[in-house]
């Protein structure tokens, strides 16, 4: 009888066994039916097609702003995402449909979408915004977004009024920028208090009899801010480490000599031996301020610094950084060194910011704490994630404003948001040797980039396609 009890129990569990498996493998296929008509839609889109329908919230357990699957949002008399079409393409997405908020837009580099009605802005990258290929005719809903981190070496055009103004949304590297990209090179607070690789200056004075009291380290010879006739007269008066291709008077070790190295622990450990290091920009914009300036207030060595006019707004404190500007000749600057050189408690006062942990400049921490990216930080989005979210935000912004039935907000950028003096040369003695044929070719190539943006603008204007001939013609019209 027992006997026969716990096969009738041991029937049961099986029944229910076999129940519970069918009913899952019974979900498995619905969710699956789901995701591939999912799938279909969304290729749909890639195709041509901007209508993607959504499926309930909570059914795809991993959301992100790269996530293909949207969760719900309040149905609208449209069910269409906005495409974003990188121009440049610098993402090298054929199609992502990106989460930005409450906000979603479609972002892509087919330039098949360039007549889509759904596409409401071109997104460029600077560097190669380029003359041959623009979107035109240029229609009443399509936004233009400039993407620019860069020196103005790589593109000059930018830095005019007839060309900068063609955008409605910039992110450059001024703090004028709708996203300001100005700390682009500083990961947070943190990294500048950080005594990880401070030299006690105890072991630096010791160090002196081995090396020089600056070091000058740059492999990009030449360039427009003409740093290197600078850092040539000035080794006239005070001894300079040159490391890198650069006015080269010391070798670093074989195994970083490669200019990828620059961010390695080796590097940080050599430069962070000296006291003082030339951190000259390759350009002088208002605001472009690169690693050469982060780098070394990173590594407790004191940036001799020239390059952006408006750098003391970005100094962490106000005493923590020698400005070129302040000297009127690099034979005063090599006097004012060697007197800091010799005197600790002088020298100190530049670093007791950092031995005491305290950044003081309010406007530094505030552009820490308000960005809406991160530096190598994969808890943030990274800087093009927020440019792409900003472009889609606005678009958004509009196409609400639009659906009340109210004008939209139209955004332009202007001159301050790429701002860059033509550029200059050093003359400070007749000894010095003649310009190099890179040296004395921006000065030119700024007065040309002047002509461009002009016959540009007046082609853009016109709003219909037009040829390389037709823009070179212009140029060289006078």
């Amino acid at each position: 009888m027992v006997w026969i009890q716990r096969r009738k129990l041991l029937a049961s569990c099986l029944c229910i066994m076999a129940t519970v498996f069918l009913l899952v493998t019974l979900q498995v296929v619905v969710e699956l039916g789901k995701f591939e008509r999912k799938k279909f839609k969304i290729s749909s889109l890639q195709n041509g097609q901007a209508k993607v329908e959504e499926e309930p919230a909570g059914l795809y357990p991993f959301p992100g702003r790269e996530a293909w699957i949207l969760t719900r949002k309040p149905q609208r008399d449209t069910e269409s995402y906005p495409i974003m079409l990188w121009w440049s393409p610098l993402t090298g997405e054929t199609g992502r449909l990106g989460q930005c908020g409450a906000d979603a837009c479609f972002f892509t580099i087919n330039r098949t979408f360039l007549h889509h009605p759904m596409t409401k802005a071109f997104l460029f990258y600077g560097t190669d915004f380029n003359i041959n290929s623009l979107p035109l005719p240029r229609k009443a809903h399509h936004d233009w977004a400039l993407f620019h981190e860069e020196s103005p070496k790589n593109n000059y055009k930018l830095f005019h009024e007839p060309v900068i103004t063609l955008f409605n949304y910039t992110a450059t590297f001024s703090r004028h920028s709708h996203l300001p990209l100005t700390t682009q090179y500083l990961e947070g607070v943190e990294v500048l208090k950080s005594l990880r690789y401070l030299v006690p200056l105890r072991s630096k004075n010791n160090l002196r009899s081995r090396l020089a009291p600056l070091v000058y380290v740059q492999s990009d010879c030449d360039p427009p801010s003409d740093r290197d006739s600078y850092v040539r007269e000035l080794m006239t008066y005070i001894e300079v480490d040159s490391y890198g291709e650069c006015l080269r008077n010391k070798d670093l070790p074989q195994q970083l000599k490669n200019p990828a190295s620059m961010d390695a622990d080796g590097f940080y450990r050599i430069i962070a031996q000296y006291k003082f290091i030339l951190a000259f920009e390759n350009a002088v914009c208002d605001d472009y301020i690169t690693e050469k300036f982060w780098r070394p207030l990173k590594l407790g060595v004191v940036p001799v610094y020239y390059g952006s006019p408006s750098i003391a707004d970005w100094l962490p404190s106000n005493r923590s950084a020698i400005l070129v500007s302040e000297f009127a000749h690099p034979r005063e600057l090599a006097s004012y060194i060697r007197h800091l050189d010799h005197d600790d408690r002088l020298y100190e006062a530049y670093i007791e910011w950092k031995l005491k942990g305290e950044v003081s400049n309010q406007r530094l921490l505030a552009a820490l704490r308000e960005r809406k990216w991160g530096v190598q930080d994969v808890r943030q989005d990274n800087y093009i994630d927020a440019f792409e979210c900003m472009v889609c935000s606005k678009v958004w912004d509009n196409i609400r404003l639009r659906e009340k039935g109210l004008p939209p907000k139209r955004w332009q950028a202007d001159v301050m948001h790429l701002s860059c003096p033509e550029p200059a040369v050093f003359a400070f003695s007749p000894l010095a040797p003649r310009w190099s044929s890179l040296r004395e070719m921006w000065i030119p190539s700024f007065e040309q980039s002047k002509k461009e943006a002009q016959a540009l603008r007046w082609l853009v204007d016109r709003n219909k396609n037009f040829s390389a001939q037709e823009f070179w013609a212009l140029v060289f019209k006078d």
